[in-house]
């Protein structure tokens, strides 16, 4: 009986440890990026309401121009726009996202995308859908209508359209592009459309105002990656 109940409590240690490390893992600190703000002109931003509620703000993470390339490093989760970047009606929005060293500031895959539809971006109201890629081979597609809401699992889902990093350190590359049609929006990766949904589960109470809006980047925390080719293309 005693070594039975020693065996008890040594496995419920090492769960304990496991959900213990496991929730560490899903719930890291954001940090501070040292000379963080927007530096591309014409462009804002807005961290996540979890992270202005534990003091972070836009300077907490940081947004620059390098040749061509947007260069972003977070810090807080937080969502980069050009107010004058909008598109109605049909359009598709893609850039090309380089996690050269993956995992470089985190534990654990964070991801990282595309953002269209953005009503009253900046406020308190605001509404946006995006399709972010993990350099695991998994994607989600969520948004904030004003408050957080997901399409499809919680849990990011796995397709082997997504780009794999060959370990921690290594560079990955994801294309993706999020696509509005009078009846659905998409999201491809890597050219293979990886979720559809119907445009009327996602214009609708707490979740979008409309699919007509300012579109623009998505980054999760403690995160640093370059984008390219970022446009739109309007049908």
């Amino acid at each position: 009986m005693l070594r039975s109940h020693g065996s008890a409590l040594a496995i419920a240690a090492i769960v304990v440890q496991s959900l213990t490390i496991s929730a560490a893992h899903g719930q890291d600190t954001s940090r501070a990026v040292v000379g963080g703000g927007v530096s591309v002109p014409g462009w804002t931003g807005k961290v996540d309401p979890q992270e202005a509620r534990a003091g972070r703000t836009l300077a907490d993470s940081k947004l620059t121009k390098e040749g061509d390339a947007l260069h972003v490093t977070t810090g807080p989760a937080v969502t980069y726009w050009d107010p004058a970047n909008t598109a109605s009606g049909a359009y598709t929005v893609k850039a090309t996202f380089t996690e050269n060293k993956y995992m470089n500031l985190n534990n654990h895959p964070h991801p990282y995308g595309i953002m269209v539809a953005g009503n009253d971006l900046g406020t308190d109201q605001q509404s946006f859908i995006y399709c972010a890629a993990y350099g695991n081979g998994t994607f989600i597609l969520r948004g904030f209508g004003p408050a957080p809401f997901q399409m499809g699992a919680r849990a990011a889902a796995a397709n082997a359209a997504v780009h794999k990093a060959a370990g921690p350190g290594q560079p990955v590359t994801q294309e993706i592009a999020v696509s509005v049609t009078p009846d659905s929006v998409s999201c491809a990766i890597n050219g293979t459309v990886v979720a559809t949904y119907p445009k009327s589960e996602l214009v609708t109470a707490g979740k979008l105002k409309s699919t007509d809006g300012v579109w623009g980047i998505r980054f999760a925390h403690n995160t640093e990656a370059t984008v390219t080719g970022l446009t739109v293309e309007k049908k």
